[in-house]
């Protein structure tokens, strides 16, 4: 029961995030040039791939040293603790879910860019202006996050530090706490062993 309300959840926000991104897009490219819906299409596939980074970070970066700086008080490493502590949803919800929608989205801006083409004539084939689109919209896509998986592995704890501290700055601006805090499993191990020694 648990595992479908989970789902039903995700699913839920997946729909009301991707009918928001993809009704904010329309509006604009009917108010922009050509270019700048180019600029707009740019901008959803490059979310697509800083929440991607985000994703692989929080799953690659290690607990220890945010223990250290959140006892140090640097800014931003409590909450970068968290990310960590909860890497499984964070990367479901970075990868899958932010992942899905901006592919989804960039694919719904692309087929409008076309359509405008079309229309200013300034494409005469259609079919060949949607290949041509479908293609370059994959190609920074899987470019993209093909490049920025050696910076979201090698740089985990440094990209989760940057990720706490936008949340820190969040958190201080609206009051609202995005992740709640949850014990790391080597906590939880220590305190089952801790029991077992005071029973003995």
């Amino acid at each position: 029961m648990r595992r479908i309300k989970q789902v039903l959840k995700v699913g839920l926000l997946t729909f009301f995030l991707s009918m928001s991104m993809n009704l904010i897009s329309r509006i604009l490219l009917a108010r922009v040039g050509l270019v700048l819906s180019f600029l707009i299409l740019f901008i959803i596939v490059l979310i697509g791939i800083v929440f991607d980074i985000i994703g692989t970070a929080a799953a690659a970066a290690s607990e220890k040293p945010f223990h250290a700086m959140a006892a140090n008080k640097i800014y931003g490493a409590r909450e970068a603790l968290r990310v960590v502590r909860n890497a499984d949803k964070v990367a479901n919800f970075c990868n899958d879910v932010i992942g899905d929608i901006s592919g989804t989205v960039s694919g719904a801006v692309g087929a409008s860019i076309v359509f405008r083409l079309i229309v200013s004539r300034s494409a005469t084939n259609d079919v060949i202006a949607g290949v041509l689109m479908t293609g370059l919209i994959a190609a920074i896509t899987v470019g993209g996050k093909a490049f920025s998986k050696e910076l979201a592995i090698n740089e985990a704890n440094r990209v989760i530090l940057w990720v706490g501290e936008a949340l820190r700055w969040f958190q201080g601006l609206t009051g609202i706490t995005i992740l709640g805090d949850k014990k790391g499993r080597n906590s939880s191990k220590g305190t089952r062993s801790r029991r077992g020694k005071r029973e003995s």
